[in-house]
């Protein structure tokens, strides 16, 4: 990565310390995703309320309880992911499109499939400023699962999710990734789940976090005495 700095833009040199200060100290060391999140302006997707806020470690609300998930969190997904050229990505929560408009960069073509109208109509016009033409938008619930383009080579799920649906693992192609964050608080862990063979999944624990639930996510069952 060779990113050359003109002082007198002090918005590069903020998305600059985003990068060195914030992502490459949580493990994002993969050049080609760093080099995303200089092409990508995220300021662009951010709220314009937000905008001063766009490169702080954060996440930042987006409204109707809805939020965009913090510049290393998004950054690490993506690393973690894998994302071939020929990928067929499913993404459930398309908030303000930015994390859409990253996995567009990477991937083949995107699914994104977001509940709320107000946000899939920010999301589409977020896209379409940055002639981003390979994401299909999608309006629904895929708290479940979104089997309408299903296999998927790879699924992000942007908000966190009580139980994991086995509706998402059976929508991966063999050799498929899908990125989860399982649980309630006060535990949450960030899950890659990988099909290593029809019905046959490996699961990596990633780290620990919070971040708000899936509207209508599958819930625990409480057992009552």
């Amino acid at each position: 990565m060779n990113i050359e700095l003109n002082p007198e833009q002090p918005l590069e040199h903020s998305r600059y310390n985003m990068v060195v200060q914030q992502i490459r100290p949580w493990s994002v060391l993969d050049d080609e995703v760093l080099d995303l999140l200089y092409k990508v302006r995220r300021e662009e997707f951010v709220p314009t309320a937000y905008r001063h806020a766009a490169f702080v470690d954060m996440e930042i609300p987006l409204g109707h309880g809805q939020v965009m998930l913090a510049p290393k969190m998004e950054a690490r997904i993506l690393q973690e992911l894998h994302i071939n050229k020929t990928d067929k990505i499913l993404e459930v929560g398309t908030g303000s499109g930015y994390m859409a408009a990253l996995l567009a960069q990477l991937g083949n073509h995107v699914y994104s499939v977001e509940i709320i109208p107000e946000l899939k109509q920010m999301a589409v016009a977020n896209l379409r400023a940055h002639s981003i033409t390979n994401v299909t938008i999608e309006q629904g619930d895929a708290a479940h699962g979104w089997s309408k383009h299903e296999p998927y080579d790879v699924i992000v799920i942007t908000a966190s999710t009580p139980v994991l649906p086995d509706s998402f693992k059976n929508s991966l192609n063999t050799g498929g990734r899908l990125f989860a964050i399982i649980g309630e608080d006060p535990i949450m862990e960030a899950k890659l789940i990988t099909c290593i063979a029809p019905g046959e999944f490996t699961v990596n624990t990633l780290f620990e976090t919070s971040t708000a639930a899936l509207i209508n996510a599958e819930q625990a069952s409480r057992f009552t005495f």
